[in-house]
């Protein structure tokens, strides 16, 4: 297994809903994720894409990682180019990651316990109940830390909007 591959299945960020909602699908990826028993959603534009929280995650590891869909595979995270450059080992990634979860894992603490339909990505409901007023401050401040960690290590360019 090259260092990219186990640096990608060390994580899991990609996939489990604290960066992005979905994966735009093309073509017979769709009946391919569908036979997978994965949660193909149609985007506003009418486009297919896969839900992410993904089905597929169990922990931090895709189990469909060699035949994930192309925007999965396309897809790569500041600290992923970091490695592939040489800028960072595969020994000095691991924590950054290990950091994000226990950041996610801190604002999770401070959350109330989500009702059956709220989104399972953690960040996520920590910005719905931001926008609903209900945030408490301490979780507030974890929530901001942990999506400033994941601006700074994982999305790089593509930062939360």
């Amino acid at each position: 297994m090259t260092d990219l591959s186990a640096l990608c299945l060390h994580c899991g960020l990609c996939c489990d809903g604290n960066l992005f909602d979905h994966v735009p699908l093309q073509g017979p990826e769709v009946d391919t994720m569908r036979r997978l028993s994965l949660t193909v959603v149609t985007r506003k534009d009418g486009s297919p894409a896969l839900a992410q929280h993904c089905d597929a995650l169990q922990g931090r590891v895709c189990t469909i990682y060699g035949d994930r869909p192309a925007g999965c595979r396309r897809y790569h995270c500041t600290l992923f180019g970091a490695l592939a450059e040489g800028e960072v080992s595969l020994k000095e990634a691991l924590p950054v990651i290990d950091e994000a979860h226990a950041r996610i894992q801190a604002v999770e603490a401070l959350l109330p316990t989500p009702a059956p339909e709220a989104p399972r990505a953690v960040l996520k409901r920590a910005r719905q109940q931001e926008l609903a007023g209900s945030l408490s401050p301490e979780a507030r401040d974890a929530w901001t830390r942990a999506e400033d960690w994941l601006d700074r290590h994982f999305r790089g360019r593509q930062r939360r909007r």
